[in-house]
């Protein structure tokens, strides 16, 4: 009998890890579990799949389980791990592979596409040492998406899952793409965000004084 060919894209590796869980595990994994399945490209596998929640909308509760993971990896390869490491609580945090099996799904429908023009470009970006300073980077939108606030997380998870691509891939340009996604957004919000905030109250107390 012929062997199964190995998936080809990072989608489709961490659907056919899903669909393993799924038969073995009663509808939901631990994150331990998904770590460890995903061998010697778990950093970006990892981010990519924490990530696609948070980038699609009108997607519950799952953005809230994995923004936590999401920043401890990014610390991890800015101190320069091989792989990733996660606390026992952590390891133990379980989802449900039916919801992130939809999530990957959707997403290859809508943004498959985007997959396909990553390729191995500016090796540098994606060595040990650019890494470490994508991990570091990396924190600033993770920390929004953990943010439980109107704007923080669909922008920001976008542009980690397109940076996490890019390592996966071993694609610079793509790690540059979604770090300046992701700055640049939280930059946007940083700035913006008190004063529509004080724009806010200005209107609010003009309707109640009107009123």
């Amino acid at each position: 009998m012929a062997m199964k060919a190995a998936p080809r894209g990072a989608l489709a590796k961490i659907e056919q890890i899903l669909k393993q869980a799924d038969s073995d595990d009663n509808g939901d994994i631990s994150l331990g579990a998904l770590s460890d399945a995903m061998e010697e490209r778990a950093f970006g596998l990892l981010m990519l799949l924490l990530a696609l929640p948070c980038c699609l909308p009108f997607v519950y509760l799952l953005p809230q389980i994995v923004a936590l993971p999401m920043v401890f990896l990014a610390a991890q390869m800015a101190q320069g791990r091989r792989a990733p490491w996660l606390p026992e609580t952590l390891r133990r945090r379980r989802m449900p592979v039916k919801g992130l099996l939809e999530v990957t799904a959707r997403t290859k429908r809508y943004a498959g596409w985007l997959e396909r023009l990553a390729h191995p470009r500016l090796a540098g970006l994606t060595g040990d040492g650019g890494l470490r300073v994508l991990g570091a980077v990396l924190i600033v939108p993770c920390l929004s998406i953990l943010l439980p606030l109107p704007l923080t997380n669909t922008v920001p998870g976008i542009g980690v899952a397109i940076a996490a691509a890019g390592v996966i891939e071993r694609d610079g340009i793509f790690v540059v793409l979604g770090v300046l996604i992701g700055l640049l957004w939280v930059l946007m919000l940083a700035i913006g965000g008190p004063a529509l905030l004080y724009f806010l109250i200005e209107w609010l107390k003009m309707r109640f004084a009107a009123g």
